[in-house]
Protein backbone atom coordinates (compact mmCIF):
# COMPACT_ATOMS: atom_id res chain seq x y z
CA UNK A 1 0.00 0.00 0.00
CA UNK A 2 2.78 2.48 0.71
CA UNK A 3 4.60 1.43 -2.74
CA UNK A 4 1.17 3.49 -4.23
CA UNK A 5 0.91 6.21 -2.29
CA UNK A 6 3.32 8.22 -4.60
CA UNK A 7 1.71 7.73 -7.68
CA UNK A 8 -1.67 8.31 -6.41
CA UNK A 9 -0.55 11.54 -4.99
CA UNK A 10 0.37 12.16 -8.82
CA UNK A 11 -2.83 11.19 -9.92
CA UNK A 12 -4.85 13.24 -7.49
CA UNK A 13 -2.86 15.98 -8.10
CA UNK A 14 -3.23 15.57 -11.90
CA UNK A 15 -6.73 15.27 -11.80
CA UNK A 16 -7.44 18.20 -9.68
CA UNK A 17 -5.46 20.39 -12.19
CA UNK A 18 -7.48 19.15 -14.70
CA UNK A 19 -10.77 19.51 -12.88
CA UNK A 20 -9.63 22.60 -12.49
CA UNK A 21 -8.28 24.04 -16.22
CA UNK A 22 -4.58 24.67 -14.71
CA UNK A 23 -1.90 23.76 -16.50
CA UNK A 24 0.33 21.14 -14.49
CA UNK A 25 3.12 21.30 -17.03
CA UNK A 26 3.97 25.17 -16.27
CA UNK A 27 3.39 25.08 -12.46
CA UNK A 28 5.67 22.70 -12.50
CA UNK A 29 8.31 24.36 -14.09
CA UNK A 30 7.67 27.62 -12.35
CA UNK A 31 8.32 25.39 -9.15
CA UNK A 32 11.53 23.92 -10.40
CA UNK A 33 12.28 27.73 -11.28
CA UNK A 34 11.94 28.98 -7.99
CA UNK A 35 14.14 25.66 -6.40
CA UNK A 36 17.15 26.55 -8.51
CA UNK A 37 17.15 30.24 -7.17
CA UNK A 38 17.17 28.84 -3.47
CA UNK A 39 19.67 26.30 -4.73
CA UNK A 40 21.88 29.30 -5.58
CA UNK A 41 21.18 31.64 -2.92
CA UNK A 42 22.02 28.52 -0.48
CA UNK A 43 24.98 26.53 -1.66
CA UNK A 44 27.64 29.26 -1.21
CA UNK A 45 26.82 28.98 2.32
CA UNK A 46 26.76 25.49 2.48
CA UNK A 47 30.59 24.93 0.82
CA UNK A 48 31.86 27.45 2.65
CA UNK A 49 30.53 25.27 6.42
CA UNK A 50 31.65 21.89 4.71
CA UNK A 51 35.25 23.31 4.04
CA UNK A 52 34.92 24.84 7.24
CA UNK A 53 34.55 21.25 8.95
CA UNK A 54 37.21 19.76 6.81
CA UNK A 55 39.69 22.31 7.65
CA UNK A 56 38.89 21.64 11.20
CA UNK A 57 39.83 18.06 10.94
CA UNK A 58 42.26 18.02 8.74
CA UNK A 59 44.51 20.40 10.57
CA UNK A 60 43.92 18.88 13.93
CA UNK A 61 42.18 21.92 15.93
CA UNK A 62 39.50 20.04 16.52
CA UNK A 63 41.35 17.36 18.36
CA UNK A 64 43.27 20.44 20.18
CA UNK A 65 39.88 22.07 20.84
CA UNK A 66 38.42 18.36 22.25
CA UNK A 67 41.78 17.84 24.65
CA UNK A 68 41.32 21.46 25.89
CA UNK A 69 38.12 21.47 26.74
CA UNK A 70 38.52 18.11 28.59
CA UNK A 71 38.18 18.87 32.26
CA UNK A 72 35.38 21.17 31.27
CA UNK A 73 33.35 18.31 30.17
CA UNK A 74 34.08 15.77 33.23
CA UNK A 75 32.91 18.74 35.43
CA UNK A 76 29.71 18.53 33.30
CA UNK A 77 29.42 14.69 33.51
CA UNK A 78 29.94 14.28 29.95
CA UNK A 79 32.47 12.01 29.02
CA UNK A 80 35.52 13.62 27.35
CA UNK A 81 35.95 11.10 24.87
CA UNK A 82 32.73 12.66 22.86
CA UNK A 83 34.36 15.89 23.31
CA UNK A 84 34.95 16.03 19.24
CA UNK A 85 31.08 15.22 18.60
CA UNK A 86 30.01 18.10 20.75
CA UNK A 87 31.92 20.50 19.12
CA UNK A 88 31.43 19.12 15.01
CA UNK A 89 27.83 18.21 15.90
CA UNK A 90 26.33 21.84 15.73
CA UNK A 91 28.64 22.17 12.42
CA UNK A 92 27.95 19.02 10.30
CA UNK A 93 25.75 16.40 10.42
CA UNK A 94 28.05 14.10 8.23
CA UNK A 95 30.88 15.00 10.60
CA UNK A 96 29.45 14.39 13.50
CA UNK A 97 28.23 10.75 12.55
CA UNK A 98 31.98 9.98 10.98
CA UNK A 99 32.78 11.25 14.80
CA UNK A 100 30.17 9.34 16.14
CA UNK A 101 31.25 5.92 13.96
CA UNK A 102 34.50 6.76 15.12
CA UNK A 103 33.65 6.61 18.87
CA UNK A 104 31.45 3.56 18.91
CA UNK A 105 34.65 1.78 16.48
CA UNK A 106 36.73 2.58 19.73
CA UNK A 107 34.67 1.79 22.13
CA UNK A 108 31.68 0.11 21.14
CA UNK A 109 28.07 0.69 20.88
CA UNK A 110 27.20 -0.77 23.69
CA UNK A 111 29.66 1.32 26.09
CA UNK A 112 28.34 4.09 27.55
CA UNK A 113 30.68 6.53 25.50
CA UNK A 114 29.10 4.60 22.22
CA UNK A 115 25.44 5.07 23.77
CA UNK A 116 26.25 8.60 24.87
CA UNK A 117 27.34 9.25 21.42
CA UNK A 118 24.21 7.99 19.86
CA UNK A 119 21.66 9.97 21.89
CA UNK A 120 23.78 13.01 21.32
CA UNK A 121 23.56 12.72 17.53
CA UNK A 122 19.77 12.11 18.00
CA UNK A 123 18.60 14.65 20.10
CA UNK A 124 20.99 17.37 18.67
CA UNK A 125 21.20 19.76 15.53
CA UNK A 126 23.29 20.85 13.50
CA UNK A 127 22.40 24.23 14.01
CA UNK A 128 24.68 26.55 11.69
CA UNK A 129 23.50 24.25 8.79
CA UNK A 130 20.21 24.20 9.21
CA UNK A 131 20.39 28.17 9.74
CA UNK A 132 22.43 28.63 6.43
CA UNK A 133 19.91 26.51 5.32
CA UNK A 134 16.50 27.53 5.92
CA UNK A 135 17.62 31.46 6.91
CA UNK A 136 19.55 31.67 3.65
CA UNK A 137 16.35 30.47 1.53
CA UNK A 138 13.96 32.59 3.39
CA UNK A 139 16.64 35.51 2.51
CA UNK A 140 16.86 36.82 6.43
CA UNK A 141 20.71 37.95 6.57
CA UNK A 142 20.49 38.89 10.52
CA UNK A 143 20.15 35.57 12.95
CA UNK A 144 19.75 37.81 15.71
CA UNK A 145 18.86 35.58 18.91
CA UNK A 146 18.39 32.54 17.01
CA UNK A 147 21.71 31.11 17.14
CA UNK A 148 22.83 31.70 20.65
CA UNK A 149 19.56 30.02 21.29
CA UNK A 150 19.86 26.80 19.34
CA UNK A 151 23.54 26.76 20.87
CA UNK A 152 22.38 26.89 23.92
CA UNK A 153 19.48 23.83 23.30
CA UNK A 154 22.64 21.76 21.54
CA UNK A 155 24.23 22.19 24.83
CA UNK A 156 21.01 21.18 26.89
CA UNK A 157 20.68 18.07 24.85
CA UNK A 158 24.39 17.27 24.76
CA UNK A 159 24.09 17.40 29.03
CA UNK A 160 20.65 15.30 29.24
CA UNK A 161 21.91 13.00 26.64
CA UNK A 162 25.04 12.36 28.50
CA UNK A 163 22.84 12.06 31.55
CA UNK A 164 20.36 9.86 30.43
CA UNK A 165 23.02 7.37 28.84
CA UNK A 166 23.92 7.27 32.75
CA UNK A 167 20.87 6.86 34.11
CA UNK A 168 19.12 4.39 31.95
CA UNK A 169 22.37 2.37 30.91
CA UNK A 170 24.22 1.77 34.20
CA UNK A 171 27.74 0.53 33.82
Amino acid sequence: MVDLLVPLVMIFVSCAALAKRQDVYAALLEGGRDGLKILCSVVPALVMLLTAVHMLRASGALNFLAAALSPVFRLFGIPPETAPLVLIRPVSGSAALAVGTDLMAAYGPDSRIGRTAAIMLGSTETTFYTVSVYFGAAGIKRTRYAIPAALIADLTGFFVASLCARLFFPA
